[in-house]
């Protein structure tokens, strides 16, 4: 089944037309329960004055708009982005844990879907995730898994996204008294390891909540 593929734009009526300063991009989709797999991709383009309520995160002011976006260079990691009122803070702590040799290999920021919030009658997500709006990181997806059915961590939680947490085993593996959770929590961010519930997402920081 192809993917639908679309092209949003929408146009205000500035003396000026679409200035860059005033304009919005982001590419968008959904995640479908269902059929377990993204679906609905767009790129979305629009004025700053049409974005919806739901465009912006109400905690932090960051919205989904590319131009929000702020792109990290640290040496020894992909590049990656984040919320421009929240880059410095993210690059100073990465950077700290880096030099001081923790082990960090990938880091993954900015990504637009909608993956949260309820479902509508075709099984699509309907709410953004805390990284469509730049105020999340996920370190290490590949040794950090997200769990469901997971109150506590044990033979029941079932690997739903990323690779198996093995901390302890792994050394890229993160541990709630390790330095990256440690100095991440210190510098604001909420490790998804430490969520109540029934998930457990070992990979994921957030500023503004889980």
């Amino acid at each position: 089944m192809n993917t639908l593929q679309a092209l949003v734009v929408v146009t205000s009526t500035l003396a000026c037309g679409i200035c860059p300063a005033q304009t919005c991009h982001y590419d968008d989709w959904r995640w479908n329960v269902h059929e377990k797999r993204a679906v609905q991709n767009m790129s979305i383009s629009k004025d700053y004055a049409l974005l919806a309520d739901y465009e912006r995160d109400a905690q932090s002011g960051c919205s989904v708009c590319q131009e929000d976006q702020q792109v990290i260079h640290i040496q020894g990691l992909p590049e990656f982005s984040v919320c421009k009122k929240y880059a410095a803070k993210a690059q100073e702590t990465l950077t700290r844990l880096i030099n001081s040799g923790a082990y960090i290999k990938s880091v993954t920021g900015y990504r637009v879907g909608r993956t949260r919030g309820e479902v509508d009658a075709q099984g699509n997500r309907t709410d953004f995730s805390n990284h469509s709006f730049g105020v999340a990181l996920d370190i290490n997806a590949e040794h950090n898994g997200l769990y469901i059915h997971c109150i506590e961590f044990g033979p029941q939680c079932q690997l739903s996204r990323g690779g198996p947490w093995r901390p302890g085993v792994d050394p890229y593996s993160l541990e709630s008294n390790g330095a990256i959770v440690l100095m991440m929590k210190a510098a604001g961010f909420k490790w998804g390891g430490e969520i109540a519930g029934r998930q457990k997402d070992f990979m994921h920081f957030s500023l503004t909540g889980y």
